[in-house]
């Protein structure tokens, strides 16, 4: 009934942060299904079969030779990992329980760990999923060769912090607008299958088609990351820095309206949700 809070220094308030967005972030991962392998393993499916549609979709349509130099499928993967990992931060970070939810009567619980759990759930899942594709296929299909793997999880992440970035936006728009917010990210979701760019290189589109995609961060994150990928292909058009900088602003942008938002929460408007 009674409780008397304890006085911690810098370093034991930082580990116990962590302990408790670690915790989140496993509750996240739970939710979905009791068992986390299955959680985990529906999403390794829907990986799988977005990039057996794309793969259908180039056989149909006769635009395979379009590709660039080197393994097909990889090149479809290269694209649908980092599209994946993107629109999953976007969803996760816009759906973590905001400033008027139940869960934050708790005294530990707040906002600050609410986000970064849902956003590094979403990352350890698309990690995984990633490897255990990448492995699968390795092993029982044929070898791949990554010519530069660490820049190549490089933009995976920066293609995660992009999503983050976006979803931190709607986050702090949510309490006010709940129904504008859930239409924008389906919206946003949906147009990022187009506009990403998972389906073409930027250096075989014509300028015009250029200045339609490029300033979409996620579309330079995947044509990066087939640079760092694919040896026999070298990004002209696209740039890992402005991707980089538009996180950070939009993540700035989220930080102030999620700390204007938290000032102003209410519990009547969970009601509005």
């Amino acid at each position: 009934m009674f409780h008397t809070g304890q006085r911690r220094g810098r370093l034991a308030g930082a580990f116990h942060l962590l302990e408790l967005i670690y915790h989140s972030a496993v509750r996240n991962i739970r939710r979905r299904h009791n068992n986390a392998f299955i959680a985990i393993g529906v999403n390794i499916l829907q990986s799988v079969v977005f990039v057996m549609v794309f793969y259908a979709m180039f056989v149909v349509l006769g635009i395979r030779s379009t590709a660039l130099r080197g393994d097909f499928l990889l090149y479809i993967m290269s694209g649908i990992f980092l599209f994946m990992c993107h629109v999953k931060a976007v969803g996760a970070v816009t759906g973590a329980e905001g400033p008027a939810s139940a869960i934050m009567k708790h005294a530990p619980m707040n906002t600050v760990i609410s986000v970064s759990s849902a956003a590094l759930a979403c990352l350890y899942v698309q990690i995984l999923s990633m490897a255990v594709i990448l492995f699968v296929y390795h092993v029982a299909f044929t070898p791949i060769t990554i010519d530069d793997p660490v820049g190549a999880v490089g933009m995976v992440l920066l293609g995660w912090f992009t999503g983050c970035s976006v979803g931190l936006i709607f986050y702090a728009l949510k309490p006010w607008f709940p129904t504008f917010v859930s239409v924008a990210t389906m919206a946003y979701q949906r147009a990022s299958m187009i506009v990403s760019g998972k389906m073409f290189l930027a250096n075989s589109l014509p300028a015009f088609m250029l200045a339609l995609f490029d300033w979409n961060p996620l579309f330079h994150c995947i044509d990066q990351a087939r640079g760092f990928v694919f040896l026999n292909y070298t990004p002209l058009f696209t740039s890992w820095k402005y991707a980089l900088w538009v996180g950070i602003a939009l993540t700035m942008i989220g930080l102030m309206g999620e700390f204007h938002t938290r000032r102003r929460a209410s519990i009547s408007w969970s009601a509005r949700q």
